[in-house]
């Protein structure tokens, strides 16, 4: 890898931990690199390659569950006036430019409210896949060929994230390293600097090389009226350390394994027949009805809201496709939550508005608020 360097090598079931990002292309130029057959497997085209996870059998489906011990709307409290009104007072609170007055004496009319279902599906996947990469080579042990066979990427155990968790790592693949010549310096460890051409010096930008200025009869101060100065990108050196092989004169080359754990969401509310934006639902905090962890979740296929049901069994189907042939899914987590949602319609000043109070946590959405006084506040 050009320019890096390892700040950290936790070796796992002999695997080193590389912690940097690639400052070059991962494929080092084919002429550089012998052909070497244990590594066709690895990488195939010369570039990076991902690899497929080993199919797993798939584990038994749920029993059918009574849902009517779930269905117990009553866990989620109603909405009061009472509660209704201090929901928005919070709220105006949090607003620099809303006023006060309009929340503490306006009347409230109607209090419309529903109680929706959001089921959320989170798949938590593991993929991996292999590239060529480089950093310069300071004599250290070389892990080549010679010391045995690489491992197949499948093969290679790490350590695991916690579940649900997102994370990348790198890692050296044992047995891949091969020292050769730095192609940037052609393993001189220097270059000649592009800003002088190797001499060392340049132009004088004031004069222009005349070593006077124009209708001045005054050598030029800059260069002392040499017409030329020293060049400040190599110091005066004309030439620069290689930043590929940093000096060193050699690059160890070898194939990092790449392995990102990522977690796939799938969200889906019920149904609601009142105006709250459905984004805002689906980040409201819920009462917990229903949770199914497990390394394979199975469709819901007998909740009381149908569309639940088929949310389910579309979630899963899209997760299964899409991850299928290039993942490997370690967890699912399937939950169902209550989200209460109470529109709220108020009178003030002879005329009516609306309001929206989402979440078990009562949070508001104003539709229009008879007291804003400026337009840089967001209403979510």
């Amino acid at each position: 890898m050009e320019g890096s360097s390892i700040h950290q090598t936790d070796v796992l079931f002999g695997v080193a931990d590389l912690s940097f990002e690639a400052d070059s292309p991962p494929a080092p130029p084919a002429e550089l690199l012998d052909r070497l057959p244990s590594y066709d497997w690895l990488l195939q085209g010369g570039g990076r390659q991902i690899f497929f996870p080993p199919l797993e059998a798939p584990g038994r489906p749920l029993d059918q569950r009574c849902w009517s011990s779930f269905m117990d709307l009553s866990r989620v409290p109603t909405v009061t006036e009472e509660v209704a009104r201090e929901a928005l007072l919070s709220f105006v609170s949090s607003k620099c430019c809303y006023g006060s007055a309009a929340a503490g004496d306006l009347v409230i009319q109607e209090l419309k409210q529903q109680t929706l279902c959001r089921y959320r599906l989170e798949t938590f996947s593991e993929s991996r896949i292999s590239e060529w990469t480089f950093q310069p080579f300071t004599n250290q042990s070389v892990d080549g060929p010679q010391r045995g066979t690489s491992p197949r990427l499948w093969d290679i155990r790490v350590q695991v994230p916690p579940m649900f968790h997102e994370d990348t790592r790198k890692f050296q693949v044992p047995h891949s390293s091969v020292v050769k010549e730095c192609h940037k310096c052609h393993g001189r460890g220097r270059y000649k600097c592009s800003g002088c051409h190797g001499a060392g010096m340049v132009r004088c930008s004031s004069c222009s090389g005349a070593k006077r200025k124009a209708k001045q009869s005054r050598r030029c101060q800059m260069c002392s009226g040499s017409g030329r100065r020293r060049c400040s990108t190599c110091s005066g050196r004309g030439n620069k350390t290689c930043a590929t092989c940093k000096g060193e004169k050699k690059l160890l080359h070898f194939i990092q394994l790449v392995i990102m754990w990522k977690n796939s969401l799938f969200e889906f509310v019920s149904e609601h027949r009142l105006n709250c934006p459905g984004e805002l639902l689906a980040k409201a905090k819920g009462e917990s009805l229903f949770k199914d962890e497990n390394t394979m979740v199975y469709p819901i296929v007998d909740f009381p809201l149908r569309e639940i049901s088929l949310a389910s069994q579309r979630g899963i189907a899209e997760h299964s496709a899409a991850l299928a042939s290039r993942a490997r899914v370690l967890q699912q987590r399937q939950t169902i939550e209550l989200i209460p949602l109470t529109e709220v319609h108020y009178w003030y000043q002879g005329q009516t508005y609306v309001y929206y109070i989402y979440g078990t946590d009562h949070r508001v959405y104003v539709v229009d608020y008879p007291e804003r006084y400026c337009c840089g506040c967001t209403i979510i």
